[in-house]
């Protein structure tokens, strides 16, 4: 299965690819923030290096600039150094469990730093260096990670098929009113806590899941369901019209909204916004210089506001909100009139639950 983060590295490469995003364009913005040339002066000085893994692409150069380039340039001595093998939740363990830690900070989820943390394999979050308060809600600080960006699963649909649009997990169940293909992921993440809001259920009312009621509502819709594995693949559904609805990726939705001049739409109307964490490896070589590092990531809104022009992702320090462009507000999954339609995910919850869970999700769709 593809991750968000996974799925961020495969946008901007299709986008690129496209003429959507040039390298050119690429250093201007950077440029713009002041960062351009930060991270190559900080590295000409560094004496000890912090590696920050992430899943590639430009993920690579985007969390470089909007994350590692300033935090050196205010710490003499250190820089950061981006790997982009993939930091899977297995080769954490791995890591950690032989001795031999290279990482310092890795992109991971809610639910990968909790399983993380209760397996002893991640260092506690040092919150007397990371400040709590540099990010929108406690979800985006939990006791084994913390956030500087943010994403959503929300409803697309095609304004072509309806006159009427859908605006709820609701209407996504209701065939008869909209009739057609749905997409939802092929993991139980988000899409049992859309079962749940079809029923009725409020969004501040969904944990712990009810997962066998969860799991019968999506098997109501196992005839007109396809599931997707991969953002790609839930982008291509929508465009060719496969599907005419669909839980997925803000950023997919985005693109599709952009470049579909709105045929093809989404509505954050209870959209599951999800906390990019990223997570210290126990025993990692840079030791408590990485709290360092993602106090820095926290604290800075203006990168973040550029790392959403980027990738797409949002922001999650609370000044950012501000600073966001008027033209990139709609597609701000943290924007305050976007956040407030939203139910924020239990990472917790699904930290503890996740694999078995997502075991009887997928037996049960594909029995």
């Amino acid at each position: 299965m593809q991750s968000f983060h996974q799925d961020c590295v495969a946008l901007a490469g299709e986008l690129h690819a496209r003429g959507r995003l040039s390298r050119r364009g690429l250093g201007r913005a950077l440029a713009a923030l002041g960062l351009a040339g930060a991270a190559g002066d900080a590295a000409a000085q560094a004496e000890r290096q912090l590696v920050m893994v992430n899943w590639g692409g430009l993920a690579n150069e985007g969390f470089g600039r909007f994350y590692g380039a300033p935090f050196a340039a205010e710490t003499p001595g250190w820089r950061v150094v981006q790997d982009s093998t993939g930091p899977a939740t297995g080769r954490i363990r791995s890591m950690v469990e032989s001795g031999r830690v290279t990482w310092d900070l890795c992109d991971s989820s809610a639910s990968g730093a909790n399983l993380l943390g209760k397996l002893n394999l991640a260092t506690k979050i040092d919150y007397s260096v990371v400040n709590r308060e540099n990010v929108i809600g406690p979800g985006f600080a939990l006791e084994y990670g913390a956030a500087p960006y943010s994403f959503s699963s929300v409803l697309v649909y095609d304004s072509s098929k309806f006159p009427t649009p859908p605006t709820s997990w609701a209407d996504f169940w209701d065939l008869r009113r909209f009739p057609g293909m749905r997409l939802l992921r092929r993991d139980a993440v988000c899409s049992l806590e859309a079962a749940l809001m079809s029923m009725g259920h409020a969004p501040n009312a969904l944990y712990p899941i009810d997962t066998r009621a969860a799991i019968r509502r999506v098997t109501e819709l196992r005839r007109n369901l396809i599931f997707w594995t991969n953002g790609s693949e839930s982008e291509q559904a929508m465009r060719t019209g496969e599907a005419v609805m669909g839980q997925i990726w803000h950023t997919r939705a985005s693109v599709l909204e952009r470049e579909t001049n709105g045929r093809l739409k989404f509505v954050w109307n209870q959209g599951i916004l999800q906390p990019g964490i990223f997570v210290i490896p126990r025993g990692n070589p840079g030791g408590a210089m990485a709290q360092r590092l993602l106090a820095s990531m926290l604290a800075k809104p203006e990168p973040q506001v550029g790392l959403l022009g980027l990738l797409g992702n949002g922001p999650t320090n609370p000044q950012a909100a501000a600073m966001v462009p008027a033209e990139l507000k709609r597609f701000n999954p943290t924007d305050p009139d976007n956040e407030k339609q939203q139910v924020v995910i239990d990472g917790t919850w699904w930290g503890e639950n996740y694999q078995a869970v997502n075991q009887d999700y997928l037996d049960a769709v594909t029995g």
